[in-house]
């Protein structure tokens, strides 16, 4: 008799598709999570990125972005519906930028 372990197969990790908009307000950001419930979503948002991690019974979605802008994280928010995460962020109200002359 065999005492030989079964391994337990991984899944494949892909990348979702991120669709990422901004005005001078906000950020407007969906990213594309199919077949993946609302408890099985772990977003990270820090002040110029976003990382999504999401598991499904025969795949992992993992994806971390960089923004342009600086974001307001504290007034982030997010929400999934059919398989899509939608997210609206803030942009942080930035200091007027400066010229600098060159000498």
């Amino acid at each position: 008799m065999s005492t030989k372990k079964q391994s337990k197969k991984a899944k494949p990790t892909l990348t979702p598709n991120a669709y990422i908009d901004h005005d001078e307000k906000n950020y407007y950001i969906q990213v594309d999570l199919p077949g993946v419930k609302k408890a099985d979503v772990e977003l990270t948002v820090s002040d110029q990125s976003f990382c999504v991690r999401a598991v499904r019974e025969d795949v992992e979605f993992l994806g971390c972005y960089i923004l342009a802008h600086v974001a307001d994280t504290d007034k982030a928010q997010a929400k999934l519906e059919n398989g899509l995460l939608s997210m609206e962020i803030p942009l942080k109200k930035l200091k007027a930028e400066k010229k600098v002359p060159i000498e």
